[in-house]
């Protein structure tokens, strides 16, 4: 949250701010070393490494709980489609289940209008905390709706009101969540703190496949029908406890309680206007970062959704693939992607994220088709290699969509114009993935739809990343530079100071 100049971001150690000389046994000397050199950038803030640590963690971890939650209906998909919506026809049933994942999808933008204003008034972390409490209770609830078999229409019913709590409150999640990383990260480290965050989700998702692969192994087809699909549902309930102490223990630390107080005594003017921008503002005062917004998410949700939500269904029920192989695949890639993803996090920090971004978009725009044909060769071997090339590719979305995001906002508006933006783009795109694809294939036949999809999101990627402005190594915009130390504070002030130098002597 905003603490030491109108358009400053969360809680860090601003240059010359009292924080540190609150805490601080020397104050004067402190208030020294934080001398304010004014300039074009007006001061410098220097970043808590403790506190980055712990907000980059509860972040992560926190996406971790959400993700595991969200992602285990796609896992299970398969199971659900014979528990919820009995029929002859395995396609329609599996038709129905995306049907209900589809929905969740469209209520997100009234998530993201709901709670990214909300955060930009009221904080990051309370948001989050809320978030998490309502996709725990939407999860743990599907655990404990009774089949189709019980009550009939009822159970599908029941398994959308659910999956319609889970949307909605996802609506809030990533926009703040990254917001929440890109405010407290040093310049120079965004793409490699913000790489976490994605981190987090893989680990979420690794977790709900290992999960659904082991009670697939261990049950019999009987037993995951009537009792075991609920197994990973009812797990939520005290994941989101854990999930949620992990936000209220970061929000409760003396040093934000500082910056907070000082926030509320020094700028309450300005919270005060923040207050009143609306909606309108959020999208239409900030169209083009909108719609830029809009494309870099397309091609990241179309590529994640399409490799990690509908390939294991894709697997068992085009290919006719056995189920627990599939799974197993899925899971490996996962686990190779998060052992790449921060070094490619570092990778854009180093060389900037559009050349990241751009060769993701074309390797999905040339490999797609080959490395769907690996897949639908059959073999162990061929679909490790076809779907880890998918994985590593889309590493380069992942490692860095955390820190370009928030960087197309300015401050007092970033949590509201990203959630909105990447939950429209989200639901119109990513979350229906699944939906299109299954109706694509059955409506011509053509199973090379997965790649030519993916395909089709990558150019608009690519359009995106041609029109988008590098944003590795500078501050956030409206937000002054951020750095580790106080050398690199001194740095930035002699090289604020030159510029005027020059002037002068001109």
């Amino acid at each position: 949250m905003p603490t030491q100049s109108p358009v400053a971001p969360g809680p860090r150690n601003p240059v010359g701010g009292h924080a540190g000389a609150a805490s601080d046994p020397q104050p004067e000397r402190r208030a020294d070393l934080h001398k304010q050199v004014p300039g074009e950038s007006g001061e410098v803030t220097v970043v808590d490494p403790a506190m980055v640590k712990r907000a980059v963690s509860a972040a992560a971890l926190g996406n971790a709980m959400e993700w595991f939650d969200f992602g285990v209906y796609s896992y299970i998909a398969v199971t659900l489609g014979h528990v919820f919506f009995p029929s002859g026809n395995p396609t329609a049933q599996l038709l129905s289940t995306f049907g209900a994942f589809a929905a969740a999808f469209l209520v997100r933008p009234i998530g993201g209008m709901v709670f990214g204003p909300l955060g930009d008034r009221i904080g990051r972390q309370k948001v989050l905390a809320i978030t998490m409490i309502m996709m725990a209770v939407g999860t743990f609830a599907i655990g404990l709706i009774p089949s189709y078999a019980t009550i009939g229409v009822g159970a599908p019913i029941l398994l959308l009101v659910a999956r319609l709590v889970q949307g909605f409150s996802t609506g809030g999640e990533y926009g703040g969540a990254s917001t929440f990383i890109a405010e407290y990260a040093p310049d120079k480290k965004r793409g490699f703190l913000g790489s976490w965050l994605e981190f987090g989700t893989l680990a979420g998702y690794v977790g709900g496949a290992g999960l659904v692969t082991l009670m697939t192994a261990l049950l019999s087809t009987e037993d995951l029908h009537s009792w075991g699909w609920r197994i990973p549902f009812l797990i939520a309930g005290p994941m989101g406890v854990i999930g949620l102490y992990l936000r209220m223990r970061l929000e409760e630390t003396p040093a934000f309680a500082q910056l907070e107080k000082e926030a509320r005594t020094k700028e309450k003017a300005r919270r005060d206007a923040e207050k009143r921008i609306g909606i309108r503002e959020m999208i239409f005062g900030q169209w083009r970062a909108m719609l830029l917004c809009t494309g870099l998410v397309l091609v990241f949700n179309v590529t994640d959704y399409m490799l990690l939500s509908y390939m294991p269904s894709y697997l068992t029920s085009e290919l006719k693939y056995d189920e627990t192989h599939g799974l197993l695949v899925v899971l490996a890639v996962m686990v190779l992607m998060m052992g790449v993803q921060p070094f490619a996090g570092r990778l854009s920090d180093r060389f900037g994220r559009r050349p990241v971004i751009a060769a993701g978009c074309l390797g999905f725009l040339v490999l797609s088709v080959p490395a769907l044909l690996l897949i639908r060769q059959g073999s162990l071997l061929a679909i490790a290699l076809g779907m880890g090339a998918l994985g590593l590719l889309l590493v380069a979305f992942t490692s860095t969509m955390p820190a370009t995001l928030p960087a197309l906002f300015p401050t007092k508006v970033r949590y509201g114009s990203l959630s909105i933006g990447f939950n429209v783009s989200v639901s119109l795109f990513g979350g229906t993935t699944p939906l299109v694809v299954t109706a694509l294939i059955g409506a011509t036949g053509n199973k090379m739809m997965p790649a030519y999809y993916m395909m089709a999101a990558a150019v608009i990627g690519g359009i995106a990343v041609l029109l988008m402005s590098e944003s590795a190594r500078k501050p956030l915009p409206g937000s002054p530079p951020a750095v580790e130390t106080e050398a690199e504070a001194r740095a930035v002030r002699a090289a604020a100071r030159r510029p005027a130098t020059a002037g002068s002597a001109t």
